[in-house]
C-alpha cells in the first residue's frame, strides 16, 4: 500500500467516524423538543386555584349597593398602592406593605396595572405578581380591585403620556385574561376597566358619551362571558370626575358599580362652602349613588408646597372632612391615594410608613368605622 492510498483510506476513515458522531453521540447533547414542547401544544394559562383560599364573602351588587353573601351592605373603604411591577423594581413587594395597611382598618387595596408595566414584564410574570397580592390579601381579610391604569381616550387610542399607550385590542385581552384567571376569585371583589377617561381638553379628539358607553359594554360583555360574577367599575370623562352623562344614558348592563376620582381641586363653587361643595359633587357626580354602586377609586389632596403638589389635589385641609362627609351620608365607597411615599399625594412619607396628613387622616376614618357598614 503506497502513502498516497494509506493517507487517503485513513482520511475516508475519519469522515466515516464523524459522520457517525453526527448521527448518533453527538445527537444526545441536543435533545429534541418533544410534541408536548411545541408552540401549537402549549396549554392556556390555568385559572387561579381558588381551593388556596380561606373563605371569603363574594361581593355582589343589589340595586345601588354592595353586598356580601348574607346580603349585608358592604363600604369599601381602602387605599391604592403603586403599580406592584414598580413596587418589584424598587424592592418594595412584600406582604409588609398589605400588613400594615390591614393595620389601618382598610378593607380594601387598589391594584394599578399600567399598560406599559403589563407588556414589559408580560402576561404570565404580571400574573405572578397579581396571584401574590391575592393570597396575602385574603389571608387578611381585604378585597381587591384591579385597575387598567391608563390615562387618555381609548376610543381614539390617545393618550397622556406613553406610560398609559395601550389599544383597544389589548385592553380587550388584558380584561379577557384577567377575567379567566381570577374567575370564581372572591378576593378580587372589582375590575375598574379604564383609570381616567380624558381627551385632555379635545387634544385627544372629542369626547362622545355613546361611544365611550358602547365601548365598556363590550368589554363588560368579554369580562362576564370569562367571569359572570365580575363587577365592572365604569368611569366618566374629565380624568374621572364628570358622570352626569349617566343621569340620562347609564350603561346598558346589570350589576355594574361606577368610579369617581373627586379630587378637591376638580369642582370650584364660589364661596368655596361645605355646603356649596357639596351641591356641586352631587350634580357632577354624587346623584349616581342614588341608582348605582358608586366608589371613588381616587381621592386625596396635598398642601400647596407639599411633597408632589400639582393639580389638581392642592388644598388647605379642609377637604378631607368635607369629601368624606359628602360620601359616608350616601354610602359611597372609597380608595384613598396614594400608600406609597413617591406617588402624590402621598398617604405615607416614608417606608417606615409614617403617615402623611392625609394619611393620617384616612387612617383614622377607616378606624374610626372598622366593622361599620354605615
Amino acid at each position: 500500500m503506497s502513502l498516497y492510498l494509506g493517507r487517503r483510506i485513513s482520511l475516508a476513515w475519519l469522515a466515516l467516524c464523524l459522520t457517525a458522531c453526527n448521527l448518533t453521540a453527538c445527537n444526545t447533547s441536543v435533545p429534541q423538543k418533544s410534541a408536548t414542547e411545541a408552540w401549537w401544544s402549549r396549554p392556556a394559562l390555568a385559572s387561579f386555584d381558588s381551593s388556596r383560599l380561606r373563605a371569603q364573602s363574594y361581593i355582589q351588587v343589589q340595586g345601588n349597593r354592595f353586598v356580601d353573601d348574607q346580603g349585608n351592605t358592604v363600604i369599601f373603604r381602602g387605599v391604592s398602592i403603586a403599580d406592584p411591577d414598580a413596587l418589584v423594581r424598587q424592592n418594595r413587594w412584600d406582604k409588609k406593605l398589605f400588613q400594615e395597611i390591614r393595620s389601618w382598618d382598610a378593607n380594601a387595596v387598589r391594584l394599578p396595572v399600567h399598560p406599559a408595566a403589563w407588556r414589559d414584564r408580560g402576561e404570565q410574570g404580571y400574573f405572578a405578581l397579581l396571584d401574590q397580592a391575592v393570597l396575602w390579601a385574603n389571608e387578611l381579610g381585604l378585597y381587591l380591585i384591579v385597575d387598567w391604569h391608563s390615562i387618555g381616550y381609548l376610543p381614539n387610542e390617545l393618550f397622556q403620556d406613553p406610560r398609559y399607550e395601550t389599544t383597544v385590542t389589548e385592553t380587550l385581552r388584558f380584561w379577557r385574561a384577567v377575567a379567566a384567571r381570577y374567575r370564581n376569585v372572591p378576593t378580587l371583589a372589582l375590575y375598574e376597566i379604564f383609570n381616567e377617561p380624558t381627551t385632555m381638553g379635545a387634544s385627544l379628539g372629542q369626547p362622545e358619551w355613546e361611544t365611550w358607553k358602547s365601548l365598556n359594554e363590550k368589554i363588560i360583555d368579554l369580562i362576564r362571558a370569562n367571569d359572570p360574577t365580575a363587577i365592572p367599575v365604569v368611569a366618566g370623562f374629565d380624568w374621572a370626575y364628570d358622570l352626569s352623562s349617566v343621569q340620562n344614558r347609564p350603561i346598558s348592563r346589570d350589576g355594574i358599580a361606577y368610579a369617581v376620582h373627586p379630587y378637591p381641586q376638580k369642582a370650584s363653587p364660589s364661596p368655596p362652602t361645605e355646603e356649596n361643595y357639596h351641591q356641586v359633587w352631587q350634580r357632577d357626580w354624587g346623584f349616581v349613588a342614588e341608582r348605582y354602586p358608586l366608589i371613588a377609586t381616587e381621592l386625596g389632596w396635598v398642601k400647596p408646597g407639599g411633597r408632589g403638589a400639582h393639580v389638581p389635589v392642592l388644598n388647605d385641609g379642609s377637604y378631607g372632612p368635607q369629601i368624606m362627609s359628602f360620601m359616608e351620608s350616601r354610602g359611597i365607597s372609597w380608595i384613598a391615594w396614594c400608600f406609597d411615599p413617591n406617588w402624590a399625594p402621598v398617604l405615607i412619607e416614608d417606608w417606615r410608613f409614617t403617615p402623611s396628613e392625609q394619611g393620617a387622616f384616612f387612617k383614622q376614618v377607616m378606624q374610626e368605622k372598622a366593622g361599620s357598614s354605615q
